[in-house]
């Protein structure tokens, strides 16, 4: 029961105050929610994780399902250095869809940036059975284990 208490006070602390003002409005369209979800994108293009940060919120907040809205929140938590929350993120985008292949990718490079490559080397594993090693993602996680392990030489 602890454990679900918390797991929920992680959730509603991933979607902050989004979460409260969704309750109390109509369910927003999908094109809302598309919307949203571009504002992301180009807010992660431009590098303004706050913005990108509070768009994946409302997406996810309107789409509690939708994998590609957390891994991305997860990613913008990422690069604002926010990695509990990150993780968090892609934890819930992997539970939703245990093949996300972005989400295995970013929660690798996480894991590297948290100093666990044991735990980014797990994903790249995942990778290579769900996608193999000629998809972009596999690659993407393996230069970045391997950057990671020459740095520490």
């Amino acid at each position: 029961m602890k454990k679900l208490v918390m797991t929920g006070m992680l959730a509603l602390s991933l979607l902050g105050p989004v979460a409260y003002a969704a309750e109390s409005e109509s369910t927003p369209s999908v094109n809302s929610i598309n919307r949203d979800y571009a504002a992301g994108k180009q807010a992660v293009d431009k590098k303004d994780w706050a913005t990108a940060v509070a768009s994946f919120r409302k997406v996810v907040v309107a789409q509690p399902n939708n994998a590609d809205g957390y891994n991305m929140l997860g990613y913008s938590l990422r690069w604002m250095g926010k990695m509990d929350e990150a993780f968090a993120a892609y934890d819930r985008a992997l539970q939703i869809d245990p093949k996300h292949k972005g989400a295995l990718e970013y929660s690798g490079i996480a894991y590297l940036k948290a100093n666990d490559p044991a735990k980014a080397n797990a994903q790249l594993a995942k990778l290579e059975t769900i996608a193999g090693k000629n998809s972009e993602e596999y690659r993407d996680l393996a230069k970045a284990i391997s950057e990671y392990n020459a740095s520490k030489q």
